[in-house]
């Protein structure tokens, strides 16, 4: 009887493992997980959940009796030390040593330490895990002076969490624009306007130096010079690959575990899928690696099939999606290469309202990289294939691009 293990009891693990299962799998499956709770989704962890509108039971993948009911050995509390490849071994923290006729690495990615004086303080939090969420919410819940340090999506999202909470709250980032990495500072600016509406302040141009505590009161040191009070700090700057069990086994490494485009490492007998894994994209034409949900739903179940032989050709359109306060967004694509924003609709604040439009990342020969719809919906369909259409080559009129009157369906004719 064949056994597949697969590290990191994550939605990319707990998928890939239902997925062997629908595929008539009948073999062994062990998933090992170092934290002792099942699989859960980590969306809800900065919104829903940290909110305090989800309960806990629904961040998880499975019911607790699903893995037995479906003969699946969830290995909880449990660290893999170690993979020997020859020897088709993992070896545990337990002092066992688990053998696998074919491995999946889901191990996901670790928040980045706050590496400057006082980053080990009481009161500062991170955002990765159902503990770090519970945390959070306890401490919001106290309300009091809120500063996060960094102005991705999980420091935006914790900073809405927060004042939604009715706590005074400060990001500080380096950027001109909060998500300017990720979407230019034009967009981000959008963002921006949102949160400054919500009461929520920014310190932009500017890091954390140091965190200092005097007198039992927190303060939060800025590369300006400027000294925030903070009863808690949250860091969201970023997250590391958990890269070194593949490292070690003599994978290919670069910015996470390099992967085919079946998910598939140098390593014939080993996968690797999720947050941890660089995966070349048929799509883009490069190597991707991508932290966002839909990449860990969706790459576990196909990381699960290329484990069992069949053709896999792993070449999604990278999609996210956010909520903070009243704005919903859903993005689909990649920036890169880009060289123009087009707006369909009107994206301004009107009296305090949340816009509603979409927005396009373009070359200046009309192709669609990538695209964004806030506050509406029911369109991800067409703008993925717009993207497609996009990478494959083909273009459209920009005018009728940000005409609203015109169908995005009709746009590829």
């Amino acid at each position: 009887m064949s056994t597949y293990v697969i590290i990191g009891a994550s939605l990319a693990g707990a998928k890939a493992a239902e997925t062997l299962r629908e595929e008539g799998f009948s073999g062994r499956i062990v998933l090992i997980g170092a934290e002792r709770e099942r699989p859960y989704e980590r969306p809800p962890l900065s919104k829903g959940y940290l909110q305090g509108a989800t309960d806990l039971e629904k961040v998880y993948v499975h019911e607790s009796g699903w893995y037995a009911a479906h003969d699946v050995d969830l290995r909880l509390g449990i660290t893999a030390t170690g993979i020997d490849p020859q020897g088709h071994l993992v070896h545990l923290d337990s002092g066992e040593s688990q053998p696998y006729d074919k491995l999946l690495i889901a191990t996901g990615a670790t928040p980045r330490p706050l590496a400057v004086d006082g980053g080990d303080l009481e009161g500062v939090h991170y955002l990765r895990t159902v503990a770090d969420s519970k945390a959070l919410r306890e401490a919001f819940a106290s309300g009091g002076r809120v500063v996060v340090v960094g102005a991705g999506w999980i420091g935006l999202e914790t900073a809405a969490a927060a004042r939604q909470a009715g706590c005074e709250v400060t990001v500080v980032a380096p950027g001109p624009a909060p998500l300017h990495r990720a979407l230019g500072t034009e967009v981000g600016e959008i963002f921006a306007a949102v949160h400054r509406a919500h009461g929520v302040e920014f310190r932009l141009g500017a890091s954390v130096s140091a965190l200092r505590e005097t007198s039992g009161v927190r303060e939060v040191v800025t590369t300006a010079g400027e000294v925030l009070p903070a009863d808690h700090v949250v860091a969201g700057i970023g997250a590391t690959p958990n890269v070194e069990l593949g490292r070690s086994a003599g994978l290919e490494v670069a910015e996470g575990i390099v992967v085919d485009a079946s998910l598939r490492t140098s390593d014939p007998d080993i996968y690797a899928a999720g947050d941890v894994a660089e995966a070349a994209n048929p799509l883009l034409g490069r190597r991707i690696r991508v932290e966002h949900w839909a990449n860990a739903l969706n790459g576990g179940p196909a990381a699960a099939r290329a484990m069992l032989g069949q053709e896999v050709v792993y070449d999604r359109v990278p999609y996210f999606y956010t909520d903070q306060f009243d704005l919903g967004m859903e993005f689909s694509g990649d920036l890169a290469g880009h060289d123009e924003v087009v707006f369909r609709g009107d994206p301004a604040l009107r009296d305090g309202a949340t816009p509603e439009f979409l927005v396009f990342w373009v070359t200046k020969d009309g192709r669609v990289l990538a695209g964004m719809n806030v506050n509406v919906w029911d369109v991800t369909d067409d703008i993925q294939a717009l993207v497609r259409a996009g990478q494959a080559g083909r273009a459209v009129d920009l005018g009728r691009l940000a005409d609203p009157e015109i169908p995005l369906s009709g746009l590829l004719g």
